[in-house]
């Protein structure tokens, strides 16, 4: 996804990031851009905005149980290819 606005942080890296964002697992300067970035640009904070609660809902319906690390870390990979492949997807489209 892109807004097709010029931005100092890309679109897609923010979107491939948010959970990470939202987790508080980055680098305090990389929360800093990703912020910034989504107070400027209405789309992905539209996308952050779902996916914030998605991550809300999952929370209540487990009970606030923290998954296993090694299970976390098998997500955030899978999400970053499936990030990564619709980007890919959607530049091919684009040409």
């Amino acid at each position: 996804m892109s807004c097709g606005q010029p931005h100092e942080t890309d679109c897609h890296e923010v979107l491939a990031e948010v959970y990470l964002y939202l987790d508080l697992e980055c680098a305090e300067e990389r929360r800093t851009l990703i912020r910034h970035h989504l107070e400027e640009c209405g789309p992905c904070l539209r996308e952050y905005g779902i996916e914030q609660e998605v991550k809300a809902l999952v929370a209540r319906c487990c009970g606030n149980e923290a998954a296993p690390e090694k299970l976390r870390e098998r997500l955030r990979l899978r999400l970053t290819e499936l990030v990564v492949f619709e980007t890919t997807e959607s530049r091919e489209l684009a040409d």
